[in-house]
C-alpha cells in the first residue's frame, strides 16, 4: 500500500507541475477560442486526480513476480532496445522475425512454433506496413541490396 501512495503522490506532482507548464503557453493573436492551453490542462488535471485516487484509496500490498519472471521481463526489454537500433543497419525482415521469435517464445516457450511466429510475423507486419500503409521500409540490410 505504501508503494501505491508513493506513486499516487509522484504522479499527482508531476501532474501539477505539467498544468503549471501547459499555463505557460503563449497564444498568438490568431488562435481559437478555447486556446493552446487548455488541451494540456485537462490532460493535467485527469492525471492529478488520477494520482490523488491511487494515494488516496491504495491496493492492497501486491504479490511481486517471482525473480526468473522479473529476469524474463528485464531480458524482453533488452531485446526490444536492441530490436531498435537494429532496424535501421539490419532492414525490418530479419530483427523483426528475431524479436518475435524471443517474444512468442517467452509466452509459450516452443521453439518451432516460436520461430514460425516470429518469421509469420515479420513477413506480415512488412507487406501491411510496406504496401497496405505506404510506410518507407527497408527489407534486407542495404549491404545486401547493392
Amino acid at each position: 500500500m505504501a508503494s501505491d501512495r508513493i506513486f499516487g503522490a509522484v504522479v499527482t506532482l508531476v501532474a501539477l507541475a505539467y498544468i503549471a507548464s501547459a499555463t505557460q503557453i503563449q497564444s498568438g493573436f490568431m488562435s481559437d477560442p478555447v486556446g493552446p492551453r487548455t488541451f494540456p490542462i485537462l490532460i493535467g488535471s485527469v492525471a492529478a486526480l488520477c494520482g490523488m485516487v491511487i494515494a488516496i484509496r491504495p491496493d492492497p500490498d501486491p504479490e511481486w513476480p517471482e525473480l526468473a519472471t522479473l529476469g524474463a521481463l528485464v531480458a524482453s526489454a533488452v531485446v526490444l532496445i536492441g530490436y531498435a537500433y537494429a532496424l535501421k543497419p539490419l532492414g525490418f525482415l530479419l530483427p523483426t522475425a528475431i524479436a518475435a521469435g524471443f517474444l512468442s517464445f517467452q509466452i509459450q516457450p516452443k521453439a518451432n512454433a516460436a520461430a514460425l511466429a516470429g518469421v509469420g510475423l515479420s513477413v506480415g507486419l512488412f507487406l501491411v506496413f510496406k504496401f497496405a500503409l505506404g510506410l518507407g521500409l527497408v527489407a534486407f540490410p542495404k549491404m545486401l541490396m547493392g
